[in-house]
């Protein structure tokens, strides 16, 4: 069996997958139903000056009968007390001794209040510190979270200011809610921080009630933007990681992945992209933390399969293959294909080609069903056919290359070669 434990910054797991910081992390009964189930370790809920949380917090996006493909919520840092929160952490690391044991902070924003509770949370014997410079909501007001993580500047202050009390490793944890996040990651680098992760919620409004005319949540009437996260971010979430890791200075740190994982499949696609531990959150309030058996039994059945003997021999292994779309191959083509004998019938295919793409498919009426075409000279490859066909592998893509020669846009244009002609 694949050796699926993990060692990010000497803090080590039985598995890559933690619980990330949300109410699932808020208290001792959670985190130690979590660590019975299986799961690797926890960022323990945001911590630092006590807030008061509104009712109601959540709602979500609903898709073609998936309920909560993206959540909402607009739920604060952990409204408990410190001391209590403290207390709890003490305790969990001593139940679990093998389990990760990282607490998100988020201080007031001076030198003092960080190098206070960065002082009370290594007490307990926590593994390393999460600063959360990504919260879009609430204590944003206050100058936290995103309001640090979107300031390059600020960001890399602060991480200065923990890095002069820190004595256990510092991830510093980004916000999506910037056009990059490139720069805060290299700044939080330039202060001193040991590793990244990524991303936080981004900030939405998941619909309008139209019988209330109020977007949700409701909160007597009113509503505020939130932190969307869940399947639906997982995209995103992936693009941010992949730039995090082709960048000179930020490659040089280890990265948790965080962003809609919520099966083994989503888990190995950002190990692939260069996280080297996993954090997951709704897939956990949405299942139980019974998932973890999947998850883990999932990525050791694939490490197997494909010959793996530990994470290490493929995390980033697909880095490399996300470039320039000015270095993609011109001379690379694909064409669609239709298996007769899978076909149903249905038509989508052509339907979604004519409206919607580029008129390849033909149609031909018979009886007592139609049956459908590629137009191998009209096919640009667009994949867009075998998207929509609901058989798998009825519809294939087959390579005809226009060139033998790799081309790219760069040298098309220095030759001065000829553009379409219709």
């Amino acid at each position: 069996m694949a050796d699926l434990s993990t060692n990010f910054l000497g803090i080590k797991s039985p598995n890559p997958f933690w619980l990330a910081s949300a109410p699932p992390t808020d208290k001792q009964v959670n985190v130690l139903r979590a660590f019975e189930a299986g799961w690797g370790g926890v960022v323990w809920k945001t911590l630092g000056s006590q807030v008061k949380n509104v009712s109601s917090r959540y709602s979500s996006v609903d898709y073609n009968g998936y309920r909560i493909m993206g959540l909402n919520n607009i739920e604060l840092i952990s409204d408990r007390p410190l001391g209590i929160n403290l207390k709890e952490i003490k305790e969990c690391i001593r139940l679990f001794p093998d389990r990760a044991m990282i607490v998100s902070l988020m201080a007031d924003n001076n030198r003092e209040s960080w190098h206070e509770l960065i002082k009370q949370v290594e007490d307990t014997g926590a593994h390393g510190l999460e600063l959360n410079f990504g919260c879009p909501h609430g204590m944003t007001e206050r100058g936290m979270g995103a309001a640090v993580g979107q300031d390059p500047e600020i960001a890399k202050m602060v991480v200065e200011w923990v890095m002069e009390a820190a004595h256990i490793p510092v991830i510093t944890k980004l916000t999506p809610n910037v056009h990059s996040v490139v720069p805060t990651g290299r700044a939080a680098v330039a202060g001193g921080t040991h590793a990244l992760s990524l991303i936080n919620t981004i900030q939405s409004v998941t619909g309008v009630d139209l019988d209330t005319f109020v977007p949700n949540p409701n909160v007597g009437g009113k509503s505020t933007f939130g932190g969307y996260c869940g399947p639906a971010v997982k995209p995103i979430a992936l693009k941010f990681l992949t730039t995090i890791s082709q960048d000179p200075l930020t490659s040089k740190v280890p990265v948790s992945g965080i962003g809609g994982i919520s099966t083994w499949r989503d888990a190995v696609e950002f190990m692939l992209l260069g996280a080297t531990s996993l954090q997951v959150c709704t897939a956990a309030m949405r299942y139980g933390f019974r998932i973890i058996e999947d998850l883990c039994e999932g990525l050791n059945n694939w490490m197997d399969e494909k010959g793996f003997a530990t994470i290490y021999d493929f995390i980033g292994k697909s880095v490399s293959t996300l470039t320039h779309w000015e270095e993609l191959d011109i001379n690379y083509h694909i064409v669609a294909n239709i298996n007769q004998d899978k076909c149903i019938h249905c038509g989508l295919c052509y339907i979604s080609c004519e409206d919607g793409s580029h008129q390849a498919i033909s149609l031909s009426y018979g009886k007592p069903y139609n049956t459908y075409a590629i137009k191998e000279d009209e096919c640009v490859g667009c994949n867009l056919c075998k998207l929509v066909c609901p058989v798998d592998n009825c519809i294939t893509m087959k390579e005809q290359r226009h060139g033998d020669e790799y081309l790219n846009w760069k040298e098309f244009q220095r030759r001065g070669l000829p553009l379409n002609d219709h």
